[in-house]
């Protein structure tokens, strides 16, 4: 019996990698029509991004400078290996090799996430998620460099474990790609996991600053562009300009450093609260992990995805390819058995799936603040907020609340019931 036992389970095994796989290979494929415009899907065009504004910056990246004049470019220095990329593929148009590359660095995802799920303590949930978030979340996800970033941040993750310089060494290079994978340190262990983690991410990050400061100028330039943002109209805050619009707001919706923006009285208020709730999930971080007693296998990955969930939903900008951050981080925890994130790995999915539709099927409703743009941004940024609220309370009770009850021992009535409960008369 025990033979035909461990017999099953490998066969159940390559089953369920079957199904993952031939899901993947659908939904990609539906994927990569839309791109290369075979099929259409609702709304803007998303891959005009790539086909004017990426392959602009590639002109003058080839040169050997950064767009110094260009409001747009409001990304760290590494950002330009993203946009060079496709020179890796000469035989096709920008366009072309952009797509080709994203879908490969979402193949890299996927096989990772199946490894990783065959291995002790993990399981297949997390390709599962990422297989399904990405789908959800349509065809925007390979007109973005955000899924070279994510691929980058999931294998920072999956290699905490066991290798923190190299989890440090690749969330410094993905903080040079696009800042948000530098949180993917807050949840490493302290001292030695820590002092190799984050040294090896700041010895990465500062080495390849250095190297874009002498090699190419305006290395540091993304920095006054990505201050000077406003508030975009699909985040948290601009869900105040899209109801005040209807009560006579003198405010307009223009196109403003790359993102559609509420511009007017007001919104550098709404933009300096974000910021400052964005301060207060800080200092949340900063106060768990300072007051965390015990830490599981998840714990790393667990912390990570809180901290790009609480930034997310505290940004002045939320933008669709966002949610492909967090989709990533959330296939990473699902492959931990031992991780508690279910129910937020679920808001997050349900979120997605609504980002399709206002963007880019409904994006005119968002944009004309009319009841259905309305009604998505509530549904969408809503399901952010309640996915980080029980995700902080999750991972705030697994790590402080929880070990803290078992070391100060069962309560008086507790040991009461259960010497009761150990008698003669009651034993069985």
């Amino acid at each position: 019996m025990a033979s035909r036992t461990t017999t099953k389970q490998p066969k159940r095994g390559v089953v369920r990698v079957v199904r993952i796989l031939t899901v993947w290979g659908v939904t990609r494929t539906v994927l990569l029509l839309c791109v290369f415009g075979v099929l259409t899907a609702p709304g803007p065009d998303v891959t005009s991004d790539v086909e004017v504004i990426y392959q602009g910056w590639y002109e003058v990246l080839r040169t050997g400078t950064f767009p110094l004049d260009d409001v747009t470019w409001q990304y760290p220095p590494a950002a330009a290996l993203a946009v060079l990329s496709p020179a890796l593929l000469p035989f096709m148009g920008y366009a072309s090799a952009f797509f080709v590359l994203a879908f490969l660095a979402d193949t890299l995802v996927c096989g990772l996430l199946l490894y990783a799920g065959r291995r002790p303590g993990k399981c297949l949930r997390g390709a599962w998620v990422w297989v399904m978030g990405v789908a959800l979340l349509g065809p925007t996800v390979y007109a973005r460099y955000d899924v070279m970033v994510t691929a980058v941040a999931v294998a920072a993750l999956l290699a905490g474990a066991r290798h923190p310089r190299t989890m440090g060494a690749l969330a410094g290079f993905g903080a040079l790609l696009k800042v948000w994978p530098a949180l993917l340190l807050v949840g490493t262990p302290r001292a030695r996991a820590t002092r190799s983690a984050w040294g090896a991410a700041l010895a990465t990050a500062v080495g390849l600053t250095l190297a874009f400061l002498v090699t190419m100028p305006g290395a540091l330039a993304f920095l006054t562009f990505q201050r000077d943002r406003g508030t975009e109209v699909e985040s948290l805050g601009a869900l105040v300009f899209h109801v005040a619009r209807h009560a006579g707001w003198r405010g307009e919706v223009q196109l403003n450093y790359g993102s559609v923006e509420f511009l007017g009285p007001y919104v550098p208020l709404v933009s300096t609260v974000a910021q400052g709730l964005s301060a207060a999930a800080f200092c949340w971080l900063l106060v768990w992990r300072l007051r965390a007693r015990v830490r599981s296998a998840s714990t790393v990955a667990d912390a990570a995805f809180v901290a790009v969930l609480l930034f997310t939903a505290t940004s002045r900008v939320i933008s669709p390819q966002y949610l492909l951050w967090l989709v990533g981080v959330a296939a990473v925890c699902t492959a931990f058995r031992a991780s508690r994130m279910a129910l937020p790995v679920r808001l997050v999915l349900a979120a997605t799936l609504v980002t399709f539709l206002e963007f880019p099927v409904w994006f005119s409703h968002v944009v004309a603040s009319d009841p259905l743009g309305i009604g998505l941004l509530v549904v969408r940024n809503g399901l952010l907020v309640a996915a980080a609220l029980i995700a902080c309370r999750t991972l705030w009770r697994q790590t402080v609340s929880e070990p803290r009850a078992r070391e100060r021992g069962p309560a008086p009535e507790e040991v009461s019931r259960a010497r009761r409960a150990d008698t003669y008369a009651t034993a069985p």
